[in-house]
């Protein structure tokens, strides 16, 4: 494990922050099941785990923005109530930032000086002293930067990172206790990386308490004094940085390895169906170049920031501003929006079901006809009972559980909600099989027998020839299904490994750039 970037590490004090056994439930989902985490004042504590460990719902509850079911927090020792807390200040992966801003008035925003001082009641009627608010932006800037940045400058003039530190300094200068950053590396490249981690451990020696949460598990090794690690929504290990190795933090955010899985080898290479060339999104992903096969059930997975959520939309024609080229079945196509994507065989099932996958106020046959109300039309007359008919025989084959089909699809389960917006597409597949299915996320939020249907239906598909990708953010589950896994971090691609010679933790230390792109795997019988 490397050092930290001073050398040195801050003695053990009485804790800043505390939080014991916060809860929270969503319906029926358990967030946090009596998460708790101790950080002493003048030192860094990292927060890490796997997506959906819960680390978002802790943050809400710490700035306010959530209510615990239970537990409580405690800054030195006194309990703090809900709300915002003045206590603790932010740094979001989203720069909070109005681009039509200047530097000046960003940092002076909420607490502007006017013209006539003193004078509060009439605040929102008086002109603002632009002069004072620029020489405060230049001294706070120096202060905690030690840089320069013309106060007059617009924010969306601002690099990423120039950006980064108005929002950090506009913190600062509201004098919090404790300061959390929140994946605050994702958006950055690696010389921003290390000098706003040169920016936190001149905070530390200053004696603020940081909260550190990333996904970067080579920052937490050497910036972080403590860490806690989530997973399932409950603390499963808290650790001193100095005392483990990326290895076992990795072991802790996974958790257990399965002992087999059934997946099989992809038996032998096919034509490309898809491929992409140089494909790139400015400030999200690229370029990146990858092929997916026929009869192959292709894997991507990365962390937040990665680009992968970004590429998968714009495999459908939803994200803009795309460069590159683009090839299905041999042809380059431009897929500026969703209905270019469909005409050429791709369909998309998105994570959020409810809100982009189906309707919701409409019935299980209207869901599973939509995408092809052609084939049930002749001069604009919708033929309902052959619609029926198609709908009926793919609720058999999905093994959709509902009361029929003219059932609305809100009354679904989750999982059954997802095997529709999986369903709709089945109608639509070209003639010779080599449909291209697109699934994000595609079991997360199901049920245990649900996802094995999920995993049957992406085994048929492929068996008949289609060719289907799968972003997840499950390494199991990508490992179980999958022929290949593409691992991006930071918008690249950092691995494209067979998914019958890697494991959950090669994939996260990839994913993390705990271990370089140039590493390869460890051998079989000490990666587990």
């Amino acid at each position: 494990m490397s050092e930290p970037l001073n050398g040195k590490r801050a003695p053990a004090v009485a804790p800043a922050l505390e939080l014991r056994a916060l809860s929270k439930q969503y319906g029926g989902v358990q967030a946090l099941r009596g998460a708790s985490l101790s950080a002493a004042r003048g030192t860094v504590h990292g927060l890490i785990g796997q997506n959906g460990a819960g680390k978002s719902t802790l943050i809400k509850i710490l700035a306010g923005l959530e209510r615990a079911d239970a537990g409580e927090i405690e800054v030195d020792g006194v309990e703090i109530g809900a709300g915002v807390r003045s206590e603790i200040a932010f740094i979001h992966q989203e720069r909070l930032l109005s681009p039509t801003f200047t530097v000046a008035e960003a940092l002076a925003l909420g607490d502007e000086p006017v013209a006539v001082p003193g004078v509060r009641r009439l605040r929102a009627l008086l002109p603002l002293d632009l002069r004072r608010m620029r020489r405060r932006a230049n001294e706070a800037l120096a202060e905690h930067f030690d840089i320069a940045l013309p106060p007059e400058r617009l924010i969306g003039e601002l690099s990423v990172a120039e950006q980064q530190i108005v929002q950090i300094t506009r913190a600062l200068m509201r004098t919090p206790r404790i300061l959390v950053f929140d994946e605050p590396t994702a958006a950055l490249v690696s010389r921003e990386v290390e000098r706003l981690l040169q920016t936190i451990d001149r905070l530390r020696a200053r004696g603020l308490t940081i909260l550190y949460v990333s996904h970067y598990l080579n920052e937490i090794a050497s910036l972080c004094d403590h860490v806690t690690v989530l997973r399932d929504g409950v603390d499963v290990a808290h650790v001193d940085a100095r005392d483990t190795t990326v290895d076992a933090l990795v072991s802790a955010m996974i958790g257990t390895q399965p002992a087999a899985r059934s997946r099989r080898e992809n038996a032998s290479p096919r034509e490309v169906v898809l491929e992409a060339r140089d494909l790139c999104a400015p400030g999200r992903f690229g370029p990146l170049s990858f092929a997916l096969r026929r009869g192959e059930v292709l894997g991507v997975t990365g962390l937040v920031g990665s680009g992968g959520k970004p590429l998968v939309r714009s495999l459908f024609g939803l994200e803009r501003g795309v460069r590159g080229e683009l090839r299905v079945r041999g042809k380059t196509v431009r897929l500026c929006r969703p209905a270019d994507a469909v005409r050429q065989g791709i369909a998309f099932v998105p994570e959020d079901r409810r809100r982009q996958g189906v309707a919701t106020a409409l019935s299980v046959r209207d869901n599973l006809s939509l995408p092809s109300l052609a084939r049930f039309s002749r001069f604009g007359v919708l033929n309902t009972r052959r619609e029926t008919a198609s709908a009926c025989a793919l609720i058999d084959t999905l093994g959709v559980r509902t009361p029929g089909p003219q059932a609305p699809v809100r009354h679904l389960s989750g999982g059954n909600q997802q095997k529709v917006a999986l369903g709709k597409w089945l109608s639509r597949k070209t003639d010779d099989g080599a449909a291209i299915y697109i699934l994000d996320e595609p079991t997360v939020g199901v049920d245990v027998g649900a996802k094995a249907d999920i995993y049957r239906l992406i085994d048929a598909l492929v068996a008949e020839g289609a060719a289907v990708l799968i972003f997840s953010s499950d390494l199991h589950e990508l490992l179980e299904v999958t022929d290949r896994v593409l691992v991006l971090a930071r918008g690249a691609i950092v691995q494209n490994v067979p998914s019958h010679a890697s494991h959950a933790q090669d994939l996260l230390a990839w994913a993390t750039l705990a271990r370089s792109p140039e590493e390869s795997a460890p051998k079989q019988e000490n990666a587990a």
